[in-house]
């Protein structure tokens, strides 16, 4: 029963969350966040433009709320508004930045889009983007572009886990346009890094440069095989006189 329980409430929140997305479109709309309180539930959207998402006097958050208390039954839901202050560093503002400039402009120049929206993406200190263009573009037969710059992980927990993604669409007059954003951000730690300090700066001697620990042993071993040369012609001698 508390498993159901649990899983019922992520559906809730995800059909929440899809609603809010197709509500707040081209208004910068990034994610939300679903905190429950002792006096409702706060809903925390996070976007790049929140003065659009407000409207005039509040209309759009008012409609907004009444909207979720008879579609979801919420008793007293609490819109907050979060702004984004990197909106290069976020996927889906990357991706429905791209959908808008194409079905603004067209697809005759979705490469420049591409390029200048990595470059961008890349100035923010990201450690790799990717960009995948889906659909009738620029011709009349389906192809995808890839648009890639950067370190990118494609597997592996740090895939699932580290690196943000956003799907989106773009309607045309030759078709829907599929856009896929991959960001793998500056500050994320990979596994395999390594950190090198710094070495402690030792003084060397010029006499243990000149004569280094190696030499002197093989030193020693070289007086004891001459001595031992220089006697065994001085018993020869002796055996001879006799």
């Amino acid at each position: 029963m508390i498993e159901r329980k649990f899983v019922s409430q992520r559906i809730k929140e995800f059909q929440i969350q899809e609603f809010i997305a197709s509500e707040l479109k081209n208004v910068g709309y990034s994610s939300i966040k679903l905190v429950r309180t002792p006096l409702g539930e706060k809903i925390i959207i996070f976007a790049s433009r929140p003065g659009l998402i407000v409207g005039r006097k509040g209309e759009n958050i008012q409609k907004l709320t009444r909207v979720l208390k008879q579609e979801f039954a919420l008793e007293n839901p609490q819109i907050e508004i979060s702004e984004i202050q990197d909106v290069n560093n976020d996927p889906k503002i990357v991706a429905e930045r791209i959908a808008s400039t194409l079905e603004r402009f067209g697809t005759s120049k979705f490469k420049a889009i591409g390029h200048k929206t990595m470059s961008d993406v890349m100035s923010t200190g990201a450690l790799g983007v990717e960009i995948l263009i889906s659909g009738k573009v620029p011709s009349s037969r389906a192809k995808r572009w890839r648009f890639y710059l950067g370190y990118l992980k494609k597997c592996g927990d740090i895939a699932v886990t580290g690196v943000k993604v956003a799907y989106t669409s773009a309607k045309l007059k030759t078709g829907i346009v599929g856009i896929q954003v991959r960001i793998m951000p500056g500050d994320l730690v990979l596994p395999d890094s390594i950190k090198v300090l710094d070495e402690a700066i030792t003084e060397i001697t010029s006499d243990a440069i000149e004569t280094p620990v190696g030499d002197k042993e093989t030193e020693k071993k070289a007086a004891k095989e001459k001595k031992k040369t220089e006697k065994a012609p001085r018993k020869r001698k002796k055996k001879d006189e006799n």
